[in-house]
């Protein structure tokens, strides 16, 4: 099994995922353990003195002002998990959990928040263990960090709270870790506020949503193509030195992968040949690679930040080289919420364009040939009526989840915490629109294979020819009476998330960007 060694100057994308959805195994750098001890020895020193150092012998939030007694530090951290270990509503995903802690482990393993290595190595062992603490949809703000869902996994590391455990079943944390051999960790002065204090739900959910559009946005470049192909557009568009005189990066690479998608069709330009040529085509169609490649350019700008945010220590107070320790705020969620918000803007446009195209296929006045809603007999049959129904549904919750989330704030904890970023509920939100794009392309692959199907007499290109064989061996049926659409429909969902329509069009055209 692929193990990913978490040393002091944080991760990559890769291993995240790797953790997340891979069960990665995790390991301690020799450097990390030095690191940990050495912040630990900085952190010992001041909570042994008698002036007051925020998170090591102070309250928290608007309670900074009261000095604790060292015999009431270890209750002290204990509480804070025990209090803010507050979440509600439904459980969070596994692979969501599982990149939380592992991205709050990198932080602790920089050697800046002050925890002991034995903490850290028990961070480790919970998450080698396939041991998910149970964390609820609603309790961050982004701001201080991701307070409640962190909560609930440093509740879980002290044998509290609720936990899965590697066979699916949810149980009481204490026996899950004493089933593995793992014992509860007692927590020690800024121990309980260094696990809280972080932006890694928020992150995770940040590289794992970069991931999946990475995908679709291919997907979607070749869906736009075969629609092109099936209304009989012209590929003109696509040439290479009309994106150089506009020469955005994502606009270049998504009219590359349409018109290697389309090279060798006989389909396209055929509107040449009709008693009432086409000058040029819909906006849907023409300017495809312009509104996918600005989405491609902003997940572009999203990976720059999670990747900064991934070599950062997020905690507050931090532990400096230096031997101070000093309050920050370095947890505000802003970069990461702005860049979440922004890509579910940018899915909402790609969706909404996917729709368009598809109507369009489905509109005889539109379609230059093609039979209405692409039914087999139409009046007795209703075809794909009701399919663009569905994808107009989602459509619709895409621009309702495009709503940014870090517009807004709601002051805590006293006006002390007063603007926070909202980056957790961006997250979420971001979550089901690639859910909801990963459905809207499909559903404009089902329409656009039946349609080139429908071309009877015209060849399409080799690629499209792909991209319909594996589609019907994988269970998307193609034209003919009316039958139960469902079925189809989940079949070119699953299709498209699998990653399974990119791979059979690369097979014929080579690696598509």
């Amino acid at each position: 099994m692929h193990t990913v060694v978490v040393g002091t100057s944080g991760t990559t994308a890769e291993d995240v995922i790797a953790v997340a959805r891979g069960n990665a195994r995790v390991e301690l750098s020799g450097e990390a353990l030095d690191a940990l001890a050495r912040s630990r020895e900085i952190v010992d020193a001041l909570a042994a003195k008698p002036e007051p150092v925020y998170g090591v012998s102070t309250g928290f939030g608007a309670l900074a002002s009261r000095h604790i007694s060292p015999e009431l530090r270890a209750q002290l951290q204990r509480n804070i998990v025990r209090s803010h270990a507050a979440g509600m509503g439904p459980r969070v995903e596994r692979e969501v959990v599982r990149a939380l802690m592992f991205l709050r482990l990198k932080t602790v393993a920089s050697g800046h928040t002050g925890v002991r290595p034995s903490v850290a190595q028990t961070m480790v062992d919970v998450l080698n263990a396939g041991i998910t603490p149970v964390v609820h949809e609603y309790g961050s703000l982004g701001c201080s960090g991701d307070l409640a869902p962190l909560s609930h996994c440093a509740l879980a590391l002290m044998g509290e709270g609720d936990a899965e455990g590697p066979d699916g079943t949810v149980r009481p944390a204490g026996e899950l870790l004493a089933e593995a051999g793992i014992e509860p960790v007692e927590l020690r002065e800024k121990e309980g506020l260094a696990l809280l204090n972080g932006t890694d739900g928020m992150l995770g959910m940040l590289v794992m949503a970069l991931a999946d559009l990475g995908k679709l946005y291919t997907a979607a470049d070749i869906t736009a193509a075969l629609t092109l192909e099936a209304l009989l557009g012209t590929e003109k568009v696509l040439q290479p030195e009309l994106h150089a005189i506009r020469p955005h990066p994502g606009q270049g690479a998504s009219a590359a992968n349409m018109a290697a998608v389309l090279k060798g069709s006989g389909l396209v330009r055929h509107y040449q040949e009709e008693t009432a040529p086409r000058v040029q085509d819909a906006y849907s169609v023409r300017c495809a690679p312009q509104v996918a490649g600005a989405g491609r350019d902003t997940m572009a700008h999203a990976a720059l930040v999670a990747s900064r945010e991934l070599a950062a220590a997020v905690d507050n107070p931090v532990v400096l080289p230096d031997g101070r320790v000093e309050s920050n705020g370095n947890f505000h969620g802003a970069p990461v919420a702005y860049v979440l918000d922004f890509l579910a803007i940018a899915a909402a446009d790609l969706g909404s364009i996917a729709e368009r195209r598809t109507d369009r296929l489905l509109d005889k006045n539109r379609s230059h040939g093609l039979p209405p809603f692409l039914a087999d007999d139409a009046g007795v049959d209703s075809g794909l009526m009701i399919a663009q129904y569905t994808q107009a549904a989602l459509v619709s919750e895409m621009k309702r989840l495009a709503v940014p989330a870090s517009a807004d704030s709601i002051p805590s904890s006293a006006m002390q915490e007063d603007h926070v970023s909202m980056g957790w509920s961006a997250a979420r939100k971001l979550r089901t629109a690639v859910d909801n794009l990963t459905r809207i392309i499909a559903i404009e692959l089902y329409a656009a294979t039946r349609a080139i199907e429908l071309r009877h007499g015209l060849t399409p290109a080799p690629a499209s020819r792909a991209a319909i064989t594996a589609a019907r061996a994988a269970g998307v049926q193609g034209p003919g009476p009316d039958r139960f659409l469902a079925p189809d429909l989940a079949a070119a969902d699953e299709f498209i998330r699998t990653g399974a329509l990119v791979d059979a069009v690369e097979g014929v055209t080579g690696p598509l960007a």
